[in-house]
């Protein structure tokens, strides 16, 4: 069953939805029974993450449409901006 972003956004205020967003960069390392992906998005410094059980696709380069919302990481006692990834498609 495939989600639609639309009744996503309108149900959760905080997520936010783009379209056609080019991917420059994609890492995915393992993290205990997880995969932890990475993308960095063209003029956007705050990377995006997501988990899955599998590897995904190589994104790097391509353009996909994303629903994410903002987060804060703490690492080493600092706080980080990231976006959460909700879902993300292939355009």
């Amino acid at each position: 069953m495939q989600s639609d972003p639309d009744k996503l956004t309108k149900k959760h205020q905080e997520l936010t939805h783009s379209e056609l967003v080019k991917v420059v960069s994609h890492v995915q390392r393992d993290k205990d029974e997880w995969i932890l992906n990475t993308i960095m998005i063209e003029d956007c410094e705050v990377p995006f993450k997501f988990k899955r059980k599998q590897q995904y696709k190589d994104l790097k380069g391509a353009r996909v449409n994303i629903t994410y919302y903002p987060s804060v990481e703490v690492v080493a006692g600092m706080d980080f901006e990231i976006m959460n990834v909700v879902r993300i498609k292939k355009s």
